[in-house]
């Protein structure tokens, strides 16, 4: 078993370097190794009840995921972009293939309806990499992107409640939609019912033990639960998971949540797509290599046509119109996790080989995207393509403007700030690494982009510099990222002043050690202000306060420090 294991591992490693060098994702690396390691080439590994099994949990893990990135207040404050273009989308290329799929294969009009639907999903993961990778998330472009991207996660929810009436037999258009509008709105006001009401004290419970594992092991049984609980009622496991998600996203916690649960989404997601890989029926896959190929060629074009020219008809410009149509071109992990669930539920809803075909044509479809973003790229540059619209930069004109402050983080404070500069006509841009809050920021007017504040490069781009920039705020949350920040900022503008929150006192004056002008303990100037309220209500003079908390502020925080024990 172990020389086995390590030709896996070898495999692996000169996998994920190959295709992240070309830009493609390291999950398809993972698919990858499982059909070389599989039995129809190296037959280093069986498909075994171990594997299957492991895989189910990287599906459970995968819907998990998807469910978490989904926020309803977010979706609600962006709902504008995300359901108009986003639905719009998701209609026209769903409409565009319904023809072509009834016409060609012999399924059921429920079936080509389904998989019409899934092929027009995209891959979330593969394109925000994309757009990360290539700087343009926080162009218009980008946004208008990650909104449909938003939409496609938040239709799982019926599609995945429509996988019972998919696998029967009978089906009767008018009943089936209102039974999952019904299921689907319900499902989703009991998210947030639930998130805000029971879920968020049990989290603070939970959170106040200061236990990682307790933390873990609380995701875990949510997970859990929610898959067997929609198993119960006949719905999919995965449905269950991915409820978990977006009820965790509905809490205070969902930060923390995705920070902890990441590295082992990640070990479990790459068991999904070695099972996958493994499960592929090469000799059939090769004996149908024509059909995949058309197929292939077939999705892309009809989803680029139909999603240009609804970014058309809203007046998105000729090129970003083509950039987002582009993007947007290939399948997506969702149709592969559909028709994986399909799979390991014993739904019979498409011939076996049809399913591996379908497959076939997403995987290859999500490989040849940045390929074809390549190409477009070098027609673009040497004219050959939209040479009567001149080449833009991609960075928006408010991440172009040297701004005056920078501020790294886009929490409660970070917008405070931004909002208080706004009004005295300071020019700023914040920094973050939440896609949600930036998105969301953007759509509400904020100078946010995505970034790494850590990051030279980064900070340079958007403006840092040290002759224009007067001062960086520091509004991060995690007393490391901002060491981080702090001495990147030093690297690149030694002499500006920096101003800095912190959570208590032994983050403030952590972050004094590193060179701070000034940095705030949230949670003991939250409480001058309750307490300076306080002695002016019962008729202490404003002259007798500002001395009490100057007192009490000198020798950074030295006269707190001896009458109170320090806590977050």
């Amino acid at each position: 078993m172990t020389p086995a294991i390590l030709i896996f591992l070898a495999i692996l490693f000169v996998l994920v370097c190959m295709l992240r060098a070309a830009r493609i994702g390291a999950l398809v690396a993972f698919l990858f190794a499982g059909i070389i390691s599989g039995p129809y080439v190296l037959n280093l590994f069986q498909l075994s009840d171990t594997w299957s099994f492991l895989g189910n949990l990287g599906i459970l893990f995968l819907w998990f995921n998807l469910g978490l990135g989904i926020n309803m207040h977010r979706l609600w404050e962006m709902r504008h972009t995300i359901f108009g273009f986003g639905a719009a989308q998701v209609l026209m290329v769903a409409v565009m293939l319904f023809p072509i799929l009834a016409g060609v294969i012999p399924w059921s009009m429920l079936g080509c309806i389904m998989v019409a639907l899934l092929l027009a999903m995209s891959s979330t993961s593969a394109d925000m990499q994309l757009l990360t990778d290539r700087n343009q998330l926080n162009t218009n472009m980008g946004r208008q992107t990650f909104s449909i991207l938003l939409f496609q996660d938040l239709l799982s929810i019926p599609l995945l409640a429509m996988l019972p009436v998919f696998a029967g037999k009978s089906f009767n258009l008018g009943a089936t939609a209102i039974d999952i509008l019904v299921l689907s709105i319900a499902l989703i006001l009991g998210v947030v019912v639930i998130g805000r009401f029971l879920l968020n004290p049990i989290m603070r419970l939970v959170a106040r033990l200061k236990s990682r594992e307790a933390f873990l092991l609380t995701i875990l049984l949510m997970i859990t639960i929610g898959a067997v609980g929609m198993e119960l009622i006949g719905l999919p496991a995965g449905l269950g998971a991915f409820l978990a998600g977006m009820l965790l996203s509905e809490t205070i916690y969902r930060h923390q949540v995705s920070a902890e649960i990441s590295p082992y989404s990640m070990l479990f997601l790459a068991f999904f797509f070695i099972t996958l890989g493994m499960g592929l029926n090469l000799p059939l896959l090769g004996q149908n290599w024509y059909i995949i190929l058309a197929g292939v060629i077939g999705l892309i074009v009809v989803k680029f046509w139909a999603i240009f020219m609804v970014a058309r008809v809203r007046h998105v410009s000729v090129p970003d119109a083509s950039m987002i149509a582009l993007i947007l071109a290939q399948g997506g992990e969702f149709g592969l996790l559909m028709l994986q669930t399909m799979k390991s539920a014993g739904m019979d809803a498409l011939p076996q080989a049809h399913q591996e075909i379908l497959t076939a044509i997403i995987i290859v479809s999500i490989m040849m995207t940045p390929i074809l973003l390549a190409v477009f790229d070098v027609l673009r540059r040497r004219g050959k393509i939209l040479s009567k619209y001149p080449m833009q930069s991609m960075a928006d004109k408010h991440s172009n403007a040297k701004p005056a402050v920078v501020i790294c983080g886009f929490g409660r404070v970070g917008q405070i700030i931004a909002e208080m500069l706004t009004a005295e006509n300071i020019p700023y841009i914040a920094i973050d690494l939440d896609v949600n809050a930036v998105m969301l920021g953007r759509e509400r007017g904020f100078n946010v982009v995505y970034g790494n504040t850590s990051n030279d490069s980064v900070m340079r781009e958007f403006g840092l510099s040290p002759r224009r920039t007067r001062a960086v705020v520091i509004a991060l949350d995690n007393v490391s990222t901002a060491r981080d920040t702090i001495l990147t900022v030093r690297n690149i503008a030694p002499r500006v002043k920096i101003f800095a929150r912190a959570r208590n006192l032994a983050d403030t004056r952590e972050l004094l050690k590193h060179g701070v002008t000034q940095a705030l303990p949230e949670t003991i100037e939250s409480s001058f202000m309750l307490a300076s309220g306080l002695l002016t209500h019962l008729g202490i003079s404003e002259h007798k306060i500002n001395n009490l908390l100057s007192d009490l502020r000198a020798d950074n925080y030295a006269g707190v420090g001896k009458t109170i024990a320090d806590k977050n």
